[in-house]
């Protein structure tokens, strides 16, 4: 596929596009004759990127959080273009998300610990919205922002004598490459409009 690439100079971007081009696919700098687009960009920078792509007929994969996409979700169904959004792409990131929603119905005290590096702009993070949602409830978010850090949560969830800790750890940004390549290899079946989460895919 033919692919651009928004954030390429990035943490991820930079870790993705090696992978990508490793996968076959072609990394081209501008909005035409694409196959589809990927973002990994910054909160403020992301819907313009996917409603341009929109614009143009290209379907979009997007990891970028801290954004809402609902409204430019909607110009996409109305445009018959599929755009697929991810918190994490992280594959280790939905089965620890899919385990603690099982889980949050047998232990009901539920809290959430993420941790990222200092650059992350948004807190809490996409993940952690993303798994409060799925358990349900009233879940405390503790969100913490230092260097050295990559992406880090634990789920507590407790009970009375006992915790249970679902922990998922992605040390590189190499860990999302499998996901994002899913999601190009299927973005084009998804039906138009924004589809949300990689569970979707798995």
């Amino acid at each position: 596929m033919r692919l651009l690439l928004n954030g390429r100079g990035g943490k991820v971007g930079s870790a993705l596009a090696p992978a990508l081009e490793a996968a076959g696919h072609e990394l081209v700098d501008e909005l035409t004759a694409v196959d589809a687009m990927v973002d990994f960009t910054a909160p403020e920078a992301v819907v313009a990127n996917v409603e341009a792509a929109v614009a143009a007929g290209v379907p979009c994969v997007v990891g970028t959080t801290g954004a809402d996409l609902s409204g430019v979700g909607e110009k996409a169904r109305k445009g018959g273009v599929p755009v697929f959004y991810a918190p994490n792409f992280a594959v280790g990131a939905v089965l620890m998300i899919r385990f603690a929603t099982e889980a949050a119905k047998h232990l009901p005290r539920v809290e959430i610990v993420e941790a990222h590096n200092e650059a992350k702009k948004d807190a809490p993070s996409g993940t952690a919205k993303a798994t409060a949602e799925a358990v349900g409830g009233d879940v405390a978010i503790h969100s913490i922002r230092l260097p050295g850090l990559n992406a880090h949560q634990a789920v507590l969830l407790a009970d009375d004598g006992q915790l249970l800790t679902i922990r998922h750890d992605a040390f590189s940004r190499e860990a999302y490459a499998p996901g994002v390549l899913l999601a190009l290899e299927r973005v084009r079946e998804l039906p138009p409009g924004l589809t949300v989460g990689l569970d979707a895919l798995l």
